[in-house]
């Protein structure tokens, strides 16, 4: 029994060292995106339409992108199989969006309060953030909407979930306020309407 333990225990060694020698020709792993489902060419990506999956670098495709909220919006321009990879040269850009984020953007998602009819990609709207103590406030204006799709809260209340254009601040704060906010509200924009307004607050009160 001695005996088998020890030719058990080198097995196991040697094993590992093949596993970790394995490891170390194939690193380092990268993200990439590949199809949850078939896509259609033609029809805007939201980010539940993509998964991120780890694969080596030398075998990731040129052009491959990382994170859903970096297609979110973008439009397929030929049919993208389940499973297959999803990367710049297979995306084109939507009408009535910019298209993936540009560097110093970001692609964040928000469950939120909103009309439904209204809000699309391509749309612009104002986010209102309402937290119980402190009221509400107007937290962002004219913020593109890259996508968006019906959802629910986590008391099942019917919700939108929106993919918004912002900066890597304003995504910081949108994720916060997701954690501890009472509501978030999309307000959509009238078309061509760029105007920003002075900073507005509705405490308790009203006031």
């Amino acid at each position: 029994m001695g005996l088998a333990l020890v030719l058990g225990a080198l097995a196991a060694a040697d094993v590992s060292r093949r596993e970790a020698a394995l490891r170390a020709r194939l690193a380092p792993l990268v993200p990439v995106l590949v199809a949850r489902a078939d896509l259609d060419a033609g029809t805007a990506l939201l980010v539940t339409d993509v998964e991120a999956r780890a694969v080596p670098a030398r075998w990731a495709p040129v052009g491959a992108a990382a994170a859903p909220g970096e297609v979110a919006g973008a439009v397929p321009a030929v049919r993208i199989p389940r499973g297959a990879y999803v990367t710049a040269s297979a995306l084109e850009a939507p009408s009535g969006a910019g298209g993936l984020v540009a560097q110093g953007e970001r692609a964040v998602e928000v469950v939120a309060a909103g009309t439904a009819d209204l809000i699309a990609p391509g749309v612009r709207v104002d986010v209102l953030v309402t937290r119980e103590s402190a009221g509400t406030r107007l937290a962002l204006q004219d913020v593109e909407v890259l996508a968006a799709r019906p959802a629910q809260d986590a008391t099942g209340v019917a919700r939108l979930a929106a993919t918004l254009r912002v900066t890597l601040r304003q995504a910081v704060y949108l994720t916060a306020a997701q954690s501890f906010a009472r509501e978030i509200r999309l307000l959509p924009r009238g078309v061509g309407d760029g105007r920003v307004s002075a900073p507005v607050a509705v405490g308790e009160g009203l006031r």
